[in-house]
């Protein structure tokens, strides 16, 4: 008999759940598998730690659908939940770097997310 591993509930900051649902159905099937690994303690193979957030625990997983480009950005950095910070469509053609728009909502969601773990430690 297969046990079911404990899952980390999941956390949604800002519209994060909005801009996922907005998603193509083959992008969210693969952002939710992330997740899912996340809920589970695992990584997904494509989860890459995002740059600029190093120790915070901070990954994105990026998926190509139809010449676009899509990321989620979520952390694992607090033990009660897996918190998705933010799922974009990246529309600058200039390489890989993540813009720096988003990366302020990213700073600014990752506060947000550390105010909700902290508000229910009390």
């Amino acid at each position: 008999m297969h046990k079911m591993p404990k899952l980390k509930p999941i956390e949604w900051v800002g519209s994060a759940l909005r801009d996922m649902r907005a998603m193509p159905e083959d992008v969210q099937d693969t952002f939710g598998f992330a997740l899912y690994m996340a809920q589970c303690g695992g990584k997904h193979p494509d989860a890459k730690p995002l740059k600029g957030f190093s120790g915070a625990g901070v990954l994105e997983i990026v998926e190509d659908y139809n010449s676009d480009t899509y990321r989620a950005v979520y952390t694992v950095r607090f033990a009660d939940a897996v918190y998705v910070l933010h799922v974009f469509q990246k529309k600058s053609k200039k390489g890989i770097t993540t813009p720096q728009e988003e990366i302020t909502r990213i700073k600014a969601r990752l506060g947000m997310a550390e105010e909700l773990y902290r508000s229910k430690q009390r």
